[in-house]
């Protein structure tokens, strides 16, 4: 049995009990039958799992922790965080988190006019909003416009045009004033796949000598007390502690020289994003290599050690850890449609009376494998089959012989993987095995939920639902429904196999979790073949024991997916009838039959219908 690696990535939020994989509450409801319930009212393709507890949680753990390190230390600045929407803006996880974060003074940050209007209209009040980004005169006023509502906003300069703009529209606008806040161009930049977010040569912002004239202009114009925040960004998942260390003693001097030159109402670091996650399924190939309470420690150590020794005050400290908050909310659940190897049944094989000797080798060794011989056995099957190719190429067997040889290969690899069962003599038969796998055909896009595999090769855990008390045995391979060879996951046998179970998806159900995926993957997903959004659907778990299904989304219909791409709908319509119609091949009775299969068809979701 394995718990694929569950004890790395799952931050214990989820348990294994009675075979099934279940939330870490105190009823410990499994997720098979969250999902079985949904589709009990006929929905069928991927489905989207919202908690929003594991929001609560993980805001609740930023908060406990910096407040900890605050008090230990006895830091005078005070701890801010605020969720960037550009993580996920979908209304589901949106609300939810303004929500459960309002106790706490939790607030948004936008990097566009979309995003900025959105946190106006739900931000709580006093919770601050920050504006990153590159900006216009619009964005400016419209960030204006937030200070006049009475939102505590901040607009974050990434360039000395935009703060002659702001400049500009104080003059225009009315006494309400955004804070200003300043991004500064560290040296230092982080690690892992978004370090190059950060660095000298990062697209955000100002040098050293841009900062010096950004303080002159904004006491040239009287707007030095409206500059309170300086803030940089080293990458959204920071892998590695150092850098952080080594970006906060930079920024951290850099404050107390901003301060030191006239800037006695700059009072706040925003450290930006970067508070990593763990993706990793196996502790040699860990995402981080600290935690919480360090990341916690080391931030309000360093800025103290730097305002202490330097003689100014200690920075209220601001974080963006979208990542951290959104990625764990929501789980991707998808069935098992096939097993590419289903075929490969021992009740097709059609042998002959005299079959060519390596198809008759090969059928003797399938029924004369055991435990003793099973990787001698299954070493001379890997080469007898490539014989019966070579054989087919010369034209020395027929495609029934070849048919032969690949069932048989295929049932004699199945029967080897049931009964080795030591580590030793499984790790020798995976090496035996090179690249073989079964594949599973999964009924979703990875397109669509998972952009960061295709695009980067970001790891997303990915186990079964249930049956975790079962050894599963088959080495597989993810495949997609897309009409794409990307869309596949491939693992390696050696280095970081993923093992199923065997079953047979005509007579039953086999469904897999995808973990973590509440962060950038809806957002950045797309449409590749026109395989939407999944149907969502928010769990709340109550105190009986029970959960309640909300915001039911079902995944968008074909016709809406069409209008979406700016098709025009009524002309799709009127010409699939008019068509049918037209048609010569058959009768009215027919024509009307056709007409209202296309109706559903056009309104029905565009993932493929499963058994039961």
């Amino acid at each position: 049995m394995s718990d694929y690696g569950l004890n790395i990535w799952g931050n214990s939020n989820f348990t294994i009990d009675g075979g099934k994989l279940c939330l870490n509450s105190d009823f410990k409801q499994p997720l098979v039958d969250i999902i079985k319930e949904i589709r009990a009212d006929g929905v069928r393709g991927p489905i989207l799992l919202r908690f929003p507890h594991l929001i609560k949680k993980q805001i609740v753990e930023i908060y406990s922790n910096f407040n900890r390190a605050i008090k230990e230390f006895g830091y005078k600045g005070k701890f801010h965080a605020v969720y960037p929407l550009k993580v996920n803006q979908f209304p589901g996880f949106v609300r939810n988190l303004v929500d459960i974060g309002e106790p706490y003074g939790y607030g948004l940050e936008a990097g566009s006019k979309p995003e900025l209007l959105l946190a106006m209209a739900y931000n709580k009040y006093g919770a601050p909003i920050t504006v990153n980004g590159f900006k216009d005169k619009e964005l400016i006023n419209i960030g204006f416009i937030a200070a006049e509502m009475g939102h505590n906003v901040t607009l974050t300069i990434e360039g000395l045009n935009e703060l002659e703009t702001i400049i500009e529209t104080a003059k225009e606008r009315f006494a309400p004033k955004p804070f200003i806040g300043l991004r500064i161009r560290l040296h230092n930049s982080g690690s892992g796949l978004w370090a190059k977010s950060g660095g000298i040569n990062s697209k955000f912002g100002l040098t050293s000598t841009e900062l010096i004239e950004a303080i002159n202009l904004l006491k040239k114009n009287d707007l030095i007390e409206q500059f309170t925040m300086i803030h940089f960004h080293i990458g959204s998942q920071i892998t590695e502690i150092h850098p952080l260390k080594k970006a906060l003693i930079e920024a951290g001097n850099i404050y107390t020289e901003l301060r030191k030159m006239g800037a006695k109402n700059l009072k706040s670091i925003n450290l930006g994003g970067g508070l990593a996650i763990e993706y990793s399924q196996a502790k040699e190939s860990s995402s981080r290599n600290y935690t919480l309470k360090e990341y916690a420690n080391d931030v309000v150590f360093l800025l103290k050690s730097i305002a202490e020794d330097k003689k100014e005050a200690e920075p209220d400290i601001f974080i963006e850890s979208g990542r951290y908050v959104a990625a764990s909310h929501a789980v991707l659940v998808a069935p098992i449609l096939e097993l590419f190897t289903q075929e490969y049944a021992e009740e097709k094989l059609a042998l002959k009376k005299d079959n060519p000797p390596v198809v008759a080798e090969l059928y003797d060794l399938y029924k004369t494998l055991k435990p003793s011989n099973a990787l001698e056995y299954l070493h001379d099957a890997m080469s007898h089959m490539e014989s019966v190719l070579t054989l087919f190429d010369l034209g020395y067997v027929d495609l029934i012989d070849r048919s032969n040889g690949e069932i048989l290969v295929h049932l004699i690899m199945r029967k080897a993987y049931g009964i080795l069962g030591n580590k030793q003599e499984y790790s020798n038969f995976l090496n035996s095995l090179g690249n073989a796998q079964e594949r599973y055909l999964v009924n979703f896009s990875i397109f669509q939920s998972l952009p960061d595999f295709w695009g980067i090769k970001q790891h997303f855990p990915i186990m079964p639902l249930e049956r975790l008390d079962e050894r599963a045995t088959l080495s597989a391979s993810i495949w997609d429904i897309t009409c794409d060879s990307d869309g596949e996951i491939e693992f390696d046998n050696q280095k970081n196999p993923l093992f199923l179970h065997d079953f047979d998806p005509e007579k039953e159900e086999y469904f897999l979790g995808f973990f973590l995926v509440g962060a950038y993957q809806e957002v950045l997903g797309m449409s590749h073949n026109l395989f939407a959004h999944p149907t969502e659907a928010t769990v709340i778990l109550k105190d009986d024991g029970g959960f309640e299904i909300k915001d039911f989304i079902e995944s968008q219909s074909v016709i809406d997916i069409l209008e979406d791409m700016d098709y025009d709908v009524v002309d799709i319509r009127e010409s699939l009838n008019e068509r049918v119609e037209k048609s010569n091949l058959i009768g009215d009775k027919e024509k009307k039959h056709i007409l209202g299969e296309l109706y559903l068809f056009l309104n029905d979701n565009s993932y493929l219908k499963t058994i039961k």
